[in-house]
């Protein structure tokens, strides 16, 4: 199902979304070995010529700066317009106003943001209590029903298959 209503930015969550978490002590920035989600370089190539891209975590091991060195090690830090960590914004998911305040700093109101994430309670619910759209990345394919979810997929293709690209 397409998402419905316009919007301005798409905030993405970086561990298991935009790249692979490998569950390794410390920072990602630090592992011998970094990778990406696939098919999240293309969905980003082809939305940051079209959206506000955000990118926001609540990693525990990492703060902005070390997500940004981690994202820089698959070239995947050009895709983005802003960097936010729950270090800095003071909050941490699901909480709404991690949300809100991602919103606000990137110049934009909740309602014109798309939030995408592999966690259903992290990323979703606390998104859709805030205000944004949501969009679930369920690539494991967990069975159930995900009501604060305005889109689910498994697949990146999907993802981009299904958005509503501006002219």
């Amino acid at each position: 199902m397409p998402i419905m209503k316009p919007f301005k930015a798409i905030v993405f969550d970086w561990g298991d979304t935009i790249m692979r978490d490998f569950g390794l002590p410390g920072c990602m920035a630090e592992w011998e070995n970094v990778a990406w989600i696939p098919g999240a370089e293309n969905v980003l190539k082809v939305v940051s010529t079209h959206f506000i891209c955000v990118i926001a975590t609540s990693a525990g091991n990492s703060g902005t700066p070390e997500m940004i060195a981690a994202l820089k090690r698959v070239g995947a830090d050009q895709y983005f317009d802003f960097f936010f960590s729950s270090k800095e914004l003071g909050y941490d998911k699901p909480d709404p106003d991690f949300f809100i305040e991602t919103a606000r700093r990137s110049g934009v109101q909740t309602y014109e943001c798309l939030m995408t994430g592999n966690s259903y309670e992290k990323d979703i619910t606390g998104a859709k209590k805030a205000g944004m759209q949501t969009a679930f990345f369920n690539e494991k394919n967990m069975p159930g029903n995900f009501p604060d979810a305005d889109e689910v997929f498994s697949h990146f293709d999907q993802f981009l298959n299904n958005l509503h690209l501006p002219q």
